[in-house]
Parts: C-alpha cells; sequence; structure tokens
C-alpha cells in the first residue's frame, strides 16, 4: 500500500513539471528529489522562486548596497534569507525549511562527490552558516504575506546590516580568518568538510 501511494505521489508532482523541468529533476540529488516527491503540488513553484532568488542575489552583488560576496559574504545570507521568506510566503513555512535542509543536505553530497556550489567546494560552516539564515529568513515574511518584492529586499538588507544573520569571517582582501583573525591558508581548507572557520554576525 505504501509504495502504491509514493509511485502516485511520485507521478503527480511529475506531472506538475515541464519537459525541461523533469530534465532538472532528474538532475537532482536524493534529498532535493524526496522534497520534490513530498511536496507534488510546490515543486514548481519552488523551483521558480529558487531561479529568481537568484537572479534577485546576482543583481545585488553587482551594487553596493552589500559586500559583493557571494559565497560566505553578506550577499550569501541575503540570497537565502530572501529565498527563505518568499518561499514562506507562497508555500508556507514547513515547507519552505524542509527545503532548506534538503539543500543543505545536498550541499554534503556535493562536498563528498567534490563538486562546487557557487564556485567554492561547500564545508560544514557554510552549511551552518546557511542553516541560520534560513531560520532568521522565514522569520520576515508570513504565508500570504502581500509586502512587494523591494520591500522584501529592503526588509532583508537592513536585517543584515543590523547584525540579524550570519557570514564567514574574512578580512579585507576576502581571505577567511580564524575566530582568533589567524589567517587561514587555502591549502589547509582543500578537501575538509570541517575547518577553522569562524561564524560572525552579519554587521562585522
Amino acid at each position: 500500500m505504501k509504495k502504491i501511494i509514493l509511485l502516485s505521489t511520485i507521478l503527480l508532482s511529475l506531472q506538475t513539471f515541464s519537459q525541461s523541468n523533469f530534465k532538472k529533476f532528474l538532475k537532482l540529488s536524493c534529498p532535493l528529489k524526496t522534497w520534490v516527491i513530498f511536496h507534488p503540488f510546490k515543486a514548481k513553484r519552488a523551483l521558480e522562486i529558487s531561479d529568481e532568488t537568484k537572479k534577485v542575489a546576482d543583481s545585488i552583488a553587482k551594487t553596493n548596497l552589500l559586500d559583493g560576496d557571494i559565497s560566505g559574504g553578506r550577499v550569501d545570507a541575503f540570497r537565502h534569507a530572501y529565498w527563505m521568506a518568499t518561499l514562506q510566503q507562497k508555500l508556507g513555512k514547513r515547507a519552505a525549511l524542509s527545503l532548506g535542509k534538503a539543500h543543505e543536505k545536498d550541499n554534503y553530497k556535493t562536498y563528498k562527490k567534490r563538486k562546487l556550489e557557487e564556485g567554492v567546494l561547500p564545508d560544514k560552516i557554510s552549511s551552518e552558516m546557511d542553516l541560520y539564515n534560513n531560520n532568521i529568513g522565514v522569520k520576515l515574511s508570513t504565508k500570504g504575506d502581500l509586502i512587494s518584492k523591494n520591500n522584501l529586499i529592503s526588509k532583508i538588507v537592513k536585517a543584515i546590516k543590523d547584525g540579524k544573520m550570519k557570514i564567514i569571517k574574512k578580512d579585507k582582501n576576502g581571505n577567511f580568518l580564524t575566530c582568533k583573525d589567524q589567517l587561514i591558508s587555502k591549502d589547509s581548507l582543500k578537501g575538509k568538510w570541517e575547518n577553522n572557520k569562524c561564524l560572525v554576525l552579519s554587521n562585522y
């Protein structure tokens, strides 16, 4: 019986996808595929929101609104908060947070396969940062909330500048630092899930 229900759910989820989206589905890792299967009527909207989030974050990175840092910096924090706030707005808190967790599980699989995310190999501290900022993001909107895109962007930027999110500690040249301000060599980070990077408040 459980197998029949699961098969029905899979078929329903795939029916909501266009051919191009179906190809994207096939490329997903197991954690993300599982999320899609258990959220068949929300998957297509989540994909649209995820694509839109990347475009918005890329646009923000090209301005002086934040720090331009898409990997461990304020723009990275913005991307996750905006993603969660918008998912919460359209799909609800539970679906948003479970997708965020699935994404982080996917990042660990990405690390194991030595693949890059946003140009760098994922690690534990980046995952902790993302999950923290995801939890802040869902607090910045409510389901069905009619806040405009520009107002939501302003709200998230303010939260970042007020230190309500977290980023990874770096020097002015973008080099990673420990919590004691010691420079972390790039060689020491290669291939390591756990390292000495340090999370700090986003107004650091």
